[in-house]
């Protein structure tokens, strides 16, 4: 298969740094799309290589049926790799990938046609694999002091867990003695109602078996 053997380098024009359209070979060997040389052709009025500027000597180049077979394919799988979410291509150029714009306020990775459009003139690139190690050190160097905060604050909370969890013992204590202590007041005053009701049950006892002498007596007295 197409992208098992090659890269994607090896389908791209020379002239318009783009897949292949109608590839023709030269006498050189050079292949260019068919119409890319027709246009460097017109514009140079020489039927020069656009690669090494040899004369070539075809007036009409044959078409590179194999390589235009190549292409073709390496497309349509890289379109079935990128519908089933392998691979994330230029919405531009449908290329890989492979750059990163450091010139932009917006994070943005580019294929290697964006890099020589007029958008990223005297524009700064790198590797995509080497910026997203620099932005993890970013990240990295950004995170560092929210993680000691986020640190702090769950110190912070496990010291007030702890400090709530001790006042819940304390007042839990405290609870459970203030019901003891209500239960022995309840206790007692349940035994002095009832020795209250006891004595006054002997005196009116007592007045009844003193019978008549005992009230005049105490009504002589009086």
């Amino acid at each position: 298969m197409a992208s098992t053997s090659f890269a994607e380098e090896d389908f791209t024009c020379p002239v318009c740094f783009e897949i292949f359209k109608d590839p023709v070979i030269l006498s050189c060997s050079h292949s260019v799309c068919k119409a890319c040389l027709q246009q460097f052709w017109d514009t140079n009025g020489s039927t020069e290589c656009p690669v090494c500027r040899g004369r070539s000597s075809y007036d009409k180049p044959p078409l590179n049926l194999h390589l235009k077979n190549l292409c073709e394919t390496f497309v349509r799988e890289r379109s079935q790799r990128a519908s089933e979410g392998s691979e994330v291509l230029c919405s531009l150029h449908s290329g890989k990938f492979k750059l990163f714009c450091l010139c932009l306020s917006v994070c943005l990775s580019v294929c290697f046609v964006c890099q020589i459009t007029k958008t990223h003139t005297n524009h700064s690139f790198s590797p995509v694999d080497e910026a997203a190690l620099d932005r993890k050190e970013e990240l990295k160097v950004k995170l560092q002091p929210l993680e000691e905060k986020l640190k702090t604050f769950e110190e912070a909370k496990r010291t007030c867990d702890q400090t709530a969890a001790n006042i819940k013992e304390e007042l839990k204590a405290k609870l459970q003695s203030l019901q003891e202590k209500l239960k022995t007041i309840e206790e007692a005053t349940l035994t002095c109602d009832q020795t209250a009701a006891h004595i006054k049950a002997l005196v009116m006892l007592f007045y009844l078996d003193s019978g008549p002498t005992h009230r005049e007596a105490d009504q002589g007295g009086v």
